[in-house]
């Protein structure tokens, strides 16, 4: 299938055929005819798979009638609202509504917390049709009467699983009592968790269910490895293999904004250059770090979770689980760094003792055990290779260090 065949106007077309996409995506080729035809749609795709192209060409294609060159306020109300998690997520969904968009005089504003809020007020009142926020912004936006939500026809809730991780959910209620005129919602997620599909039961209306990978999956290109170490020896063995084997662009995940802080530091001070990147930052700091990062003047970038979730890095090569998460599904969307749009990578996870049983809940979810091999200088003292296998029969076996780059990349979508 093309995207010629998925009913977006000739102006969407040719803006896609320019940024060099040829063939949708399985959820863009599922969701974009169901959301032209004004369905609500509830949609799990994998990070990486597309899923903001999914939604914001047909919104842009839905509301181009809408479209005019007035100067007025008025003749811009906000028709659609996008919610996403974080502000880095928020910024990667406004720049592609902007590509996708810049065929059509539909205005986009994106607003987060954590800068001045000022001249988002400025740009709100001056009118925009399709605003993309995360929920406590845009509420304290709401409060100073900045922006008007009672023509918003098309809801999207973006990372809809990681917005109930983070405690959103009161904060999204309060936002759709006020999209009085809304005409249909669409809810993407990484997973289909019970959570999920109690929210859409309860905001969705006959929704069209899209599902293009199984429940707690991470891209078949990505290779995943184990390295079975002792606690105070991991610094030493992140560096090791990042030195070793060349990585360069290595997105390392901490559970906390501390341990992040001080891994970071640690392996800037032994010879790799590397910053870290959590809330505490302040956004332009962790604007600058983000593109340092990108441009490899930093070779490692240490993050917590929260942090990193909406991060748009092409072609990243190297996600390193420095500590792995309490929720093995968090797992899932860090590997989701990697891999991504038929891209290979590689992610491998440094885990001692304590975290075994971490390690058997992430295999519980992949429904198979992870590659695992002792580093040559590195055979810890207090872990027994066995407990960090997989249960036998589920597969795995233990080889060569994690592989370099190999293979041609698809554009992301």
């Amino acid at each position: 299938m093309q995207f010629s065949d998925l009913g977006l106007s000739p102006d969407l077309l040719k803006t896609v055929e320019e940024e060099g996409y040829e063939t949708p995506t399985p959820v863009q080729e599922r969701a974009i005819p169901e959301v032209l035809a004004r369905h609500d749609v509830l949609a799990a795709a994998q990070t990486g798979t597309g899923k903001t192209a999914a939604f914001a060409l047909p919104i842009l294609d839905i509301l181009r009638p809408l479209a005019n060159t007035s100067f007025s306020p008025a003749r811009h109300p906000v028709r659609s609202l996008i919610l996403t998690p974080t502000r880095e997520l928020a910024m990667q969904v406004a720049e592609s509504v902007k590509t996708y968009g810049r065929k059509v005089p539909l205005r986009s504003a994106v607003v987060y917390g954590g800068v001045p809020i000022d001249p988002q007020i400025k740009e709100l009142l001056a009118g925009v049709e399709i605003l993309v926020a995360t929920p406590g912004r845009l509420l304290d936006l709401v409060g100073q009467r900045a922006v008007n939500l009672t023509q918003v026809e098309i809801l999207v809730l973006d990372e809809g699983d990681r917005m109930l991780d983070m405690g959103f959910m009161p904060d999204i209620r309060r936002i759709l009592d006020l999209l009085l005129s809304r005409k249909q919602t669409l809810l993407f997620s990484a997973t289909f968790s019970d959570d999920i599909k109690r929210l859409a039961g309860s905001i969705l209306s006959d929704p069209v269910t899209i599902e293009v990978s199984r429940h707690g999956t991470a891209a078949e290109t990505v290779r995943q490895l184990v390295y079975p170490v002792d606690r105070d020896r991991k610094e030493e063995l992140l560096r090791h293999l990042i030195l070793n084997g060349d990585w360069h662009q290595v997105l390392v995940f901490t559970r906390t904004k501390l341990a992040a802080s001080r891994l970071a530091s640690w392996l800037d001070r032994n010879g790799v250059a590397a910053t870290a990147i959590h809330s505490d930052r302040a956004q332009s700091d962790r604007t600058k770090a983000l593109e340092a990062f990108k441009a490899g003047e930093i070779r490692v970038l240490v993050a917590t979770d929260v942090a990193a979730r909406g991060l748009d890095i092409e072609d990243l090569p190297h996600v390193v689980n420095y500590e792995l998460p309490w929720n093995p599904e968090d797992y899932v969307h860090r590997v989701g760094r990697t891999g991504r749009a038929g891209a290979t990578g590689d992610a491998v996870s440094l885990v001692c003792i304590d975290e075994a049983d971490l390690l058997r809940g992430v295999q519980r979810l992949l429904q198979r055990a992870i590659e695992w091999q002792v580093a040559d200088g590195f055979t810890p003292r207090h872990v027994e290779p066995q407990p960090l296998r997989a249960p036998r029969g589920a597969g795995g076996s233990s080889s060569s260090g994690a592989r370099g780059r190999s293979g041609g990349s698809a554009r992301r979508h």
